[in-house]
């Protein structure tokens, strides 16, 4: 391979985008959408599975655990296979570019770490990790409209990610860098120029306003923060405590928030980060009446789309006639794409 993979490990809503498009605005490295091509991988059955596919996925892991026990060099084979099948698609797309580092931060991969970390040993990693009430904040308001108790039903993302990030973190078999956002935005230019040491490559300090430069038709396509990065040229500390007057003006938010935190192991916060003792200062030090409720964001297209989703999907699940009607539609489909 002639090439070098970096990742950029972060939950959704961690400033993953923002750090992207700074990253790839260096002259050694392609960014670009989220791939997802290593997720899909993780499931494939060996070392975990889905929980519901168009096939026995049962029966495919117990026949790959022991196809695999039959190869000449065992788990060995199968990872070069899947890091064969990722070299091929990663290293082809940068062959266009006539760069060496090819970047992705798909957040999924968050999930898949100790899969992720045999297939890519040798790659770079940052990890990017951000005060978890910001991320929650930002999650259900970018998302959800700012309904808390429906973002945490459809993803509990704390709950997800931190204990598997703090996994990672606790191991010393793949190297990485570990950042936090709040100290990323504060002083992008120490931080950037950490990361760049770690990395191996020289320090480009105009990569830091990355707003002047055009991100890539892939990048713009693909995947990502589609609201937050675009409204800035460079790393801001605008959004830092965006949560405090949030949490602060909505008991039930903030009921829900003590719920969630106090069901993640202080270790796994104290590793991300965040210790317990810490996680609520800034909420306890605001000063009584000083603290606003956030303005809310108008609506985008985005929002709307995000909104119209969310709504339908619940009125699905509940089934009745609205889930009678979408199979009804879902035959239809089938039966006019059938070859």
């Amino acid at each position: 391979m002639d090439y070098q993979m970096l990742f950029i490990i972060g939950m959704p809503r961690s400033g993953t985008t923002m750090l992207e498009r700074i990253l790839e605005s260096h002259s050694m490295i392609m960014g670009g959408p989220e791939p997802h091509l290593l997720t899909p991988l993780a499931h494939l059955g060996y070392f975990d599975k889905v929980d519901k596919a168009p096939y026995d996925h049962i029966l495919a892991a117990e026949s790959q655990k022991l196809f695999v026990s039959n190869l000449p060099n065992k788990e060995r084979d199968y990872i070069d296979a899947c890091r064969s099948y990722c070299d091929v698609l990663y290293g082809r797309l940068l062959s266009t570019t006539g760069k060496k580092i090819y970047l992705d931060k798909t957040p999924a991969y968050g999930l898949i770490l100790p899969f992720l970390g045999k297939i890519y040993p040798d790659a770079h990693y940052i990890v990017l990790s951000r005060h978890p009430l910001a991320i929650f904040s930002s999650f259900a308001n970018s998302f959800f409209d700012g309904d808390y108790h429906t973002a945490q039903k459809y993803n509990p993302i704390l709950n997800r990610y931190i204990p598997a990030m703090a996994d990672f973190l606790r191991q010393d078999d793949v190297p990485y860098l570990h950042v936090k956002y709040e100290e990323l935005v504060k002083d992008p230019e120490t931080y950037v120029g950490k990361i760049y040491d770690h990395i191996g490559i020289p320090f480009e300090k105009e990569t830091i306003d990355y707003g002047k430069k055009q991100p890539s038709p892939e990048a713009q396509k693909g995947l990502g923060d589609p609201i937050g990065v675009k409204q800035h040229s460079r790393p801001t500390t605008k959004s830092i405590k965006k949560w405090v007057g949030e949490l602060a003006s909505d008991s039930g938010k903030l009921k829900l928030m003590q719920d969630v935190i106090s069901k993640l192991d202080p270790a796994d916060l104290e590793t991300f980060g965040y210790p317990v003792d810490t996680l609520w200062k800034a909420l306890e030090e605001a000063p009584a009446g000083s603290v606003k409720p956030p303005r809310k964001k108008g609506l985008s297209i985005y929002t709307l789309q995000r909104k119209a989703i969310v709504k339908l999907r619940s009125q699905a699940q509940k089934g009745g006639t609205f889930r009678k009607m979408l199979n009804k539609i879902k035959l239809t489909c089938d039966v006019l794409l059938r070859e």
